[in-house]
């Protein structure tokens, strides 16, 4: 059996393709740089984060945007008769009174890992836009249609424009296509496949929260009409019929079905294996429950799915529920590598499971300066939307022990530097050690901010000498606390327990759709030059345990 979530914490709205026995899926990233993650497998059961699209933050250019802007809900495809993968994907810049500002892109590659051709515009219509190759060798870009006027149903409806190769443009202003296949609402992710003649449109319904679900419907013409699928949705949390096309919201905390592991299951992309078997690949979450917050994000899993006789997608547990476990493919088993617990940072490149919020990690964080350790080069306040040096990678799991050892010497009181537990910008506690005119020398504190509100536990500062110093977070469920060390084995607790629940969509008021990180950062708020060297980053999880 396969066990989900297939990839654990912050790996939002998959999208999955296959060229020949390899199979790529790719995820969102938002503010998160590198940008469009892509996994590799090739059993469905097995996976590795194998490379990135996005690399340059000059051609994405994310500094500024709010958190939980940034790139959206990618579509990856390979075209075999050009063998040629494609990538569509969006860039929201703002949701400001509620006009979603987003421009989508299309880029192509012989190789998933590039080199990428130049971003074509595509429009603004609105966001999660996808392209069919049909068989004819024509191409169509489907997206939602954001709808801002008054008196009519929101967010909108699914649109349409055939796109032109040798132009690099789509011909004509789209067109509305599909209106959903249930009365939940909020229709977006659009993918359109052909199979058997038909053309098929999935969709994600009830927003991106408790009542989200997977829909298809079908047509024999490209433009429709699309008849809807009798048994909508496919796949969700929570099964049954609801009328919720007059609530924009997305979250609808109301539809927790205490039935089900995994919540808020949606945002489907399928696959065919060479072998004739389908997979379905989703997202969804965990949740603390009673509190419904969902700290790791939403997460990836799959399911295995059939075609009926009468040519509809079911899944092959016989109902609609997103399952836990899913039947494994035929396929031979293939053992991928894993991102790695312990880092010592001697490799000559950093690795591709650091991120860094809104620029590229490289431009900050060095492993060739001094071998065996990263210098991270500090630059803004953590809370700043602009430079921000933060070397972090993905919490996957709420039961996790994460270290480091350090070496920095702050010289004034606008120097920081040590371990972070970051949802974003508004939202991250902050162990670090700092120049203390109070105490004339090093100290260590603790300082958190809390839905943009800043406080400096001054009831955690303490002295500390300027040699190696060992920093570690502890994740434990709904707690979670910091301890430091100089010898690495005989820790002191500093400061005091801290709420993880509290770090998720559903508590901050400033960023939604992202996921928990830790990591190593560094602050110069005075001349952005002073470094810190890390000897090793140490991230220890258990990703067996259940969010409870």
């Amino acid at each position: 059996m396969i066990k989900n979530p297939i990839i654990p914490g912050f790996n939002p709205d998959p999208c999955i393709c296959r060229k020949g026995e390899d199979y790529y899926l790719m995820v969102s990233s938002f503010e998160w740089m590198p940008g469009l993650p892509v996994y590799h497998s090739r059993d469905l059961k097995h996976w590795e984060l194998y490379t990135h699209v996005i690399t340059d933050d000059a051609k994405a250019d994310l500094k500024k945007l709010p958190s939980a802007k940034g790139i959206w809900a990618p579509c990856l495809t390979y075209c075999e008769s050009e063998d040629l993968f494609y990538v569509v994907y969006g860039i929201m810049n703002s949701m400001n009174a509620r006009y979603f500002d987003v421009d989508n892109y299309l880029i192509t590659a012989k190789d998933i890992r590039g080199p990428w051709s130049e971003p074509v515009y595509l429009h603004s219509a609105g966001f999660d836009a996808s392209i069919l190759h049909d068989d004819d060798g024509r191409k169509y870009i489907v997206s939602l249609e954001w709808e801002t006027r008054e008196g009519y149903e929101k967010p909108g409806a699914i649109c349409m424009a055939e796109y032109s190769p040798q132009k690099k443009a789509i011909i004509g202003y789209p067109k509305r296509i599909w209106r959903g296949g249930t009365d939940r609402g909020c229709i977006e992710a659009p993918h359109l496949t052909k199979h058997n003649g038909y053309y098929y449109i999935m969709c994600a319904e009830g927003g991106t929260g408790y009542n989200h679900c997977v829909t298809m419907g079908r047509a024999k013409d490209v433009w429709g009409p699309y008849e809807k699928d009798p048994q909508n949705p496919i796949l969700t949390s929570v099964p049954g019929v609801s009328y919720e096309r007059h609530d924009p919201d997305h979250l609808k905390p109301k539809y927790y079905n205490p039935q089900s592991v995994l919540q808020k299951a949606g945002h489907g992309s399928y696959v065919m294996t060479q072998t004739g078997e389908v997979y379905l690949v989703f997202h969804t979450s965990r949740p603390f429950v009673p509190e419904l917050s969902c700290t790791l994000g939403r997460e990836t899993a799959i399911q295995k799915m059939e075609w009926t006789k009468d040519g509809w997608l079911r899944s092959a547990s016989g109902d609609c529920m997103a399952q836990l476990e899913t039947p494994e493919s035929s396929l031979p088993e293939c053992i991928l590598p894993k991102i790695p617990d312990f880092d010592d940072f001697d490799s000559e490149t950093l690795g591709n499971w650091y991120y860094a919020p809104r620029i590229m990690p490289s431009s900050f964080a060095d492993v060739t300066a001094r071998p065996g350790y990263v210098r991270i080069r500090g630059q803004e306040s953590r809370t700043s939307q602009n430079r921000v040096s933060i070397l972090a990678r993905k919490l996957t799991s709420v039961y996790a022990r994460i270290t480091t050892k350090m070496e920095f010497v702050p010289e004034v009181y606008q120097h920081s530097a040590g371990l972070i537990l970051y949802y974003d910008n508004m939202n991250y506690i902050n162990l670090r050690k700092y120049y203390s005119e109070t105490l004339k020398g090093s100290a260590l504190s603790i300082v958190q901010l809390e839905n943009g509100v800043k406080t400096e536990y001054l009831n955690t500062r303490i002295a500390v000498e300027d040699r190696p110093i060992y920093l570690r977070l502890w994740i434990r469920g709904r707690r979670c606390w910091f301890e430091w060390s100089y010898d690495g084995e005989h820790y002191t607790k500093i400061g005091r327990i801290f709420a993880t629940a509290k770090f998720s969509d559903e508590y901050c008021q400033y960023g939604e759709f992202t996921g928990t990180m830790v990591g190593l950062t560094c602050a110069d708020r005075m001349l952005h030059r002073h470094y810190a060297d890390f000897d090793f980053f140490e991230y220890i999880a258990d990703e067996t345990k259940p969010v409870d």
